[in-house]
């Protein structure tokens, strides 16, 4: 059974940082899997805001966190990075990665069918 385990979230102010983590309990890491950090605010729908393909390390974004957010991965311990700079209140949302192990040549991860999922760490931002 895939489990994937986030840390990493907390309160912090307008424009601080924050890195969650997220370690996947799978072996090996294969170069074709893709991991995707999600977020849901409150009372709103859950939305993609990165993703990386894990063999080629290609990222993707979404709008509102180009250039604000990093992510990353480190394959030898199965573990993704999400680099939060500058930091909005309309970042507060409970965070979640997500792993997509399913056999494919893309690189592309952001719109993948993500069906193996953590349970989130929050991250809440004052202003």
């Amino acid at each position: 059974q895939v489990q994937l385990v986030e840390s990493g979230g907390g309160s912090v102010q307008a424009g601080g940082s924050l890195r969650l983590s997220c370690v996947a309990s799978v072996s090996p890491f294969h170069n074709y899997y893709c991991v995707a950090w999600f977020r849901q605010p409150p009372e709103k729908e859950r939305e993609a805001v990165a993703a990386v393909h894990v063999g080629s390390g290609r990222t993707s974004y979404a709008d509102s966190v180009k250039g604000r957010f990093t992510v990353s991965r480190d394959i030898p311990t199965n573990t993704s990075y999400l680099q939060m700079d500058d930091l909005e209140p309309e970042d507060t949302a409970r965070y979640y990665c997500a792993l997509d192990m399913s056999y494919s040549t893309s690189t592309a991860c952001l719109d993948r069918k993500y069906i193996h999922w953590g349970r989130g760490t929050q991250v809440t931002v004052s202003s």
